[in-house]
């Protein structure tokens, strides 16, 4: 039993003994008429209980958890703190062990004993129970339906409290706890207020003591103080006036709003006094319009938070409201009225040209939709903002389409990385045959290397340098010229280059860039023989083109087979990276038009968008 700030520390083993003590008593068991000679003696523990560690302390108490010597169960025992308690503290201590004891409900953890150990404090025994705060689950984000489950069953506990006219007056997240087995108690009913006045509640003394039940604490307590906990106390409680069952409802709207709206409807400490005088009442839809918080709780914990206290529901419908959600029941009138409003401030948010304007959108239509599953035109606005690309991309999707853009490069560079190092599986081949000029081979393969290096650098950076590549490929179309003229293999690679280099997205929105290349890498081999710069390789003489190597010496069919072998390597090298980068292309439309067609299908059945 664990009703306030845990205590991780164990403490030493120490008893609890009932005072005053008694010798241990016997019992005779008889067997009446079958065996009257016969009978036994029972001897009993003494009784009280050994305690083990501290559970908990609050202002007044602290819990230990302790076990009970007579029967041996285990049990949690709440005493008084100070060794010395006023009248006044001891009062309200007993008070609340025998409120405790008198609601008598699955969800209120039940007293066995009320006793004063060997000090002369007074303690009280309960059930040892185990789980998490509702304050906890809270903060931990628990699932919304395990919150609703156990508020309404909170709900419930309190109704009875108030048929019982007793007002628990200090409810608040982490004075529930949800048990390891599916259970829910309402802790510390240490400020309860028993309502005099009810003709349901005897004055008379539950135990027959000086101590009546309705002696109530607050009658006792400093002028001015206050019971309670801010942001949870209601406004009537701050102004002076006394607690009401209505009182705790306002601490139930309260807890709600925070199950609805993943944050407190005050804030914390003495500014939510303030707070709750000021602005006593909200809508948890208004405060978070990103969360899908349901209109009927909406509505509910609105009415439960109301400054009027004679305009908020009993726990009773309360409790019964929230439960009808969880069965399924919903407001379909007012679902439509509000789905409406989404979609009006959907289409708003389009004509602002704000910049998160089409987010925004579609959080208003997506959300109309939600509470309108039926509303073909919330379908239709929600169909169009998924299914069709906005005109300016807003800044979110800029950046998310920039970091994919940059993972693809990545990906095409590591690629062609691959694919000029496969270059040099040909240069065993190039050796064996009778090279003319090693420099122009070198500098062929250098070239080849230094591609594969920018390559390499260009996938670990996310992005690649233009410059940079087109500057290499140029070279490497004037080295590959220098093998057998920029008629053979040199057109070949141009197109292979074509097609790596236009998958980037700056090359492949610039039609100018991409002609404007090829034309270089086609036509300055040429140019550069033309005018000498470089040893001419082609001409034509009598009706016949003559090709030589710059790089070999032709000596017949071992250069015919090489010059085939690379002829056909490079085919298939160019036409298999041309291969991946199609069946990338294709994948990723497909995986496009499958995602529209299931995005449909969550939608009502509308036109088809214009092809």
């Amino acid at each position: 039993m664990a009703d306030a700030k845990a205590d991780d520390g164990a403490e030493p083993a120490a008893t609890v003994t009932v005072a005053p003590t008694k010798p241990n008593p016997t019992v005779a068991v008889t067997e009446g008429d079958v065996m009257p000679s016969v009978a036994s003696t029972i001897t009993l523990p003494p009784p009280g209980y050994a305690l083990t560690h501290v559970i908990g302390r609050g202002g007044m108490g602290e819990v230990h958890a302790a076990q009970d010597r007579r029967i041996g169960r285990e049990v949690a025992i709440k005493r008084m703190r100070s060794p010395n308690p006023t009248q006044d503290a001891i009062a309200r201590f007993l008070r609340e062990a025998r409120i405790q004891a008198r609601l008598d409900h699955p969800a209120i953890v039940p007293v066995h004993e009320l006793g004063i150990d060997e000090s002369g404090r007074p303690y009280f025994t309960m059930k040892r129970i185990s789980g998490v705060t509702m304050a906890r689950l809270l903060a931990d984000g628990g699932t919304l339906h395990r919150l609703l489950r156990a508020f309404v069953d909170v709900c419930l506990v309190i109704d009875l409290a108030h048929k019982k006219a007793i007002v628990h007056r200090d409810l608040k997240p982490a004075n529930i706890m949800l048990g390891d087995h599916g259970e829910v108690y309402v802790l510390d009913w240490g400020v309860a207020r028993v309502l005099t006045d009810s003709p349901e509640v005897s004055t008379e003394p539950l135990s027959g003591s000086a101590d009546d039940l309705s002696a109530d604490p607050e009658d006792s307590t400093k002028s001015g103080a206050l019971l309670g906990t801010p942001g949870y106390i209601s406004p009537e409680q701050i102004q002076g006036n006394s607690a009401s069952p209505p009182t705790d409802v306002y601490a139930l709207g309260c807890i709600l709003f925070e199950i609805l709206a993943a944050e407190p409807l005050h804030p914390k400490g003495q500014a939510a006094l303030g707070r709750t005088l000021s602005t006593p009442q909200a809508s948890p839809a208004q405060r978070r319009p990103d969360r899908p918080i349901a209109p009927e709780l909406d509505v509910v914990c609105f009415l439960a938070l109301s400054d009027e206290p004679s305009e908020r529901p009993s726990a009773r419908e309360l409790a019964d409201r929230v439960q009808a959600y969880l069965d399924g029941d919903r407001d379909v009138e007012r679902r439509q009225a509000l789905a409406r409003e989404q979609l009006a401030a959907a289409r708003e948010a389009l004509d602002s040209k704000a910049p998160d304007a089409r987010a925004l959108a579609m959080r208003r239509a997506g959300r109309a939709l939600a509470l309108d599953p039926e509303s073909v035109d919330a379908a239709e606005m929600a169909s169009a903002l998924l299914l069709e690309p906005p005109k300016v991309m807003p800044p979110d999707l800029q950046q998310s389409l920039t970091d994919e853009e940059r993972t693809l490069s990545r990906q095409r560079n590591r690629q062609a990385m691959w694919t000029y190092v496969s270059m040099f599986a040909l240069l065993p081949v190039a050796l064996a045959l009778d090279v003319k000029s090693y420099v122009a081979l070198f500098a062929l393969y250098g070239t080849i290397a230094l591609g594969a290096a920018f390559s390499w650098v260009h996938a670990r950076r996310g992005r690649s340098s233009i410059a940079v590549v087109l500057t290499v490929n140029f070279l490497l179309a004037i080295m590959f010229s220098r093998i057998v003229s920029p008629f053979v293999l040199t057109p070949l690679m141009i197109c292979g280059v074509l097609a790596a280099i236009t998958a980037n997205e700056w090359v492949g929105d610039r039609t100018g860039v991409v002609v404007g290349w090829t034309l270089l890498a086609v036509m300055g081999p040429l140019v550069l023989e033309w005018v000498g710069v470089l040893p001419q390789t082609w001409w034509i003489e009598n009706g016949r083109m003559t090709i030589i190597s710059d790089v070999f010496t032709s000596h017949g069919r071992r250069e015919v087979a090489a010059l085939a072998v690379a002829n056909l390597a490079f085919a298939v090298m160019f036409g298999l990276m041309a291969l991946v980068i199609t069946r990338q292309r294709r994948i990723a439309q497909r995986a496009l038009h499958v995602q529209a067609w299931h995005l449909r299908q969550l939608l009502p059945a509308v036109k088809p968008p214009p092809r």
